[in-house]
């Protein structure tokens, strides 16, 4: 999203450990802040935003006495750059904390005041507070399709109470955002005339696109910085599998990755340098940010430097934990690192029910990446685990039924409207995007070197030129859709 985001999603290959079957995190969602503590800073409440709840019904789509229940779901409002009957722009939001992604989305606010627009951030059911009482018995209530029927209701009801109805409302999301976001103007036209939907891969499932793409995207990240950086990760991972094999060789490399406490096995060294590397492809921003972790701009760039200054005795092993833990001490504060004692920020296991259900995205690795290959997703091995942990079975095709994206180009031309798909190519979710123009009105804008949702930060003085231009279209398609809104607004006032 998603993670990031954190974006954020739970895709699955086989992992073969003491013969069990282990889930691999892919590193998202989208958003991807799993395993990640967000920082208090990360968390506040952007200035001028006030917290609401609204009383949403479990159920939107049944009649059942249990459907009514209600949860009260978390959204964020700023009134200050609006006029009545001015545009109301709404976040569609993701697997997590609504704060985390209003404090991470600073472009709705830079634009605000030209706009003179009400921003409101919606948290998705399920994640940060807005959580029915009785989870255990509710999680089947959670999927994508009752979140954009939350969103609808909700905003329906805020324009009611503002006495704005004609009020046109544009959605925004990143990640998985980005998707709900893209999703939401297709399901509700009448109520969105438009959504920018940026890094959404919505091409992610039912094998639409190679599902090496991810890892692929990462290794070229690092391979267009340095060729030896790419090759040292690339060796990194059959020297640490040489500790698992000798005698006290756990202890040397918990020793040499600095950690807190002895390691169990070399999976959790393994895993931790993954994410590193992972996540910091996904947020190679131009300038300094703090959205998965502290980082310096172009932080892969900064952690191929450091394996390159590295003394030439130096393992290729140990340059790989050098620069991971860029990410995750970029301050310098650390002192120990504790790779076995990792919590899921998504909170109660939401992303993993959604991976278990509809969320099906199918994920390889091949030997020519940087990683360790893996095959593609085994489905008897993810029903086993999904059944075990959740009691359902995933539904690898419920996404494409319920939303489409086969021979999206056709379908889209003739049926959809008004959306910007923006996706940067060095994100490893962009494989899973919408590249190129569907239409005059669904429109790809794609950045070389764009990362995760780069476009929705808030705009710095360091931005280089691309990325203000990008920004720039964005807004001159948006203010097209107004335009064009109160146009036909104005000829249908004049009709009566």
């Amino acid at each position: 999203m998603s993670a990031c985001l954190c974006l954020a999603f739970l895709l699955f290959s086989v992992v073969v450990a003491d013969a069990t079957y282990i889930p691999r995190r892919s590193h998202h969602l989208l958003s991807s802040r799993q395993n990640r503590k967000t920082s208090k800073s990360n968390t506040e409440l952007p200035s001028h935003f006030e917290t609401r709840y609204f009383p949403q019904n479990l159920d939107h789509f049944s009649f059942q006495p249990e459907s009514y229940q209600v949860f009260h779901q978390k959204y964020l409002i700023n009134s200050r750059f609006w006029r009545k009957d001015g545009p109301i722009f709404v976040y569609t939001g993701n697997e997590g904390d609504i704060e985390w992604f209003a404090s991470n989305t600073g472009f709705m606010l830079d634009i605000a005041p030209k706009f003179k627009a009400l921003l409101v951030f919606i948290e998705h059911r399920f994640y940060g507070e807005s959580k029915p009482h009785k989870l255990a018995n509710t999680l089947g209530f959670l999927n994508s399709q009752q979140a954009l029927a939350d969103y609808a209701i909700l905003i329906r009801s805020l324009k009611q109470n503002l006495t704005s109805e004609a009020s046109p409302v544009i959605v925004f999301g990143g990640s998985y955002g980005g998707m709900l976001a893209a999703w939401f103007r297709l399901k509700y036209p009448h109520i969105a005339i438009g959504a920018l939907a940026s890094s959404a891969p919505i091409l992610n499932f039912d094998n639409i696109v190679p599902s090496s793409s991810f890892y692929d995207t990462v290794s070229q990240d690092f391979k267009e910085v340095s060729v030896n950086c790419f090759e040292v990760i690339k060796r990194s991972w059959g020297e640490m599998e040489v500790f698992s094999t000798i005698k006290d060789g756990l202890q040397e490399l918990s020793k040499m990755f600095r950690t807190c406490k002895t390691l169990h096995s070399v999976d959790s060294a393994s895993g931790w340098l993954e994410t590193a590397f992972i996540e910091t492809a996904m947020v190679n921003y131009p300038t300094p940010a703090n959205f998965m972790a502290p980082l310096p701009a172009y932080p892969v760039g900064q952690m191929c430097k450091i394996m390159d200054e590295l003394p030439l005795e130096a393992s290729n092993l140990e340059r790989a934990f050098a620069a991971a833990s860029l990410y995750y001490n970029y301050s310098g504060s650390v002192t120990c690192f504790d790779m076995e004692n990792h919590t899921d920020s998504h909170g109660l296991n939401g992303w993993g029910w959604q991976a278990c259900t509809e969320m099906v995205m199918p994920m390889s690795c091949s030997n020519q990446t940087m990683f360790r290959p893996f095959e593609s997703d085994d489905e008897k091995a993810n029903q086993e685990y999904c059944l075990r942990e959740y009691g359902v079975k995933p539904r690898p095709n419920w996404i494409t039924t319920e939303f489409g994206g086969q021979r999206i180009e056709m379908v889209l031309k003739r049926f959809g409207s008004n959306i910007i798909f923006s996706n940067g190519l060095q994100d490893p979710w962009s494989g899973g995007g919408v590249l190129k123009n569907i239409s005059s009105s669904i429109i790809a804008l794609v950045t070389r070197k764009g990362a995760h949702h780069t476009d929705l930060r808030a705009a710095t003085k360091d931005d280089p030129e691309w990325l203000k231009q990008q920004r720039r279209q964005e807004v001159a398609i948006i203010e097209k859709w107004i335009s064009e809104y109160y146009n036909d607004l104005e000829q249908e006032e004049q009709a009566k």
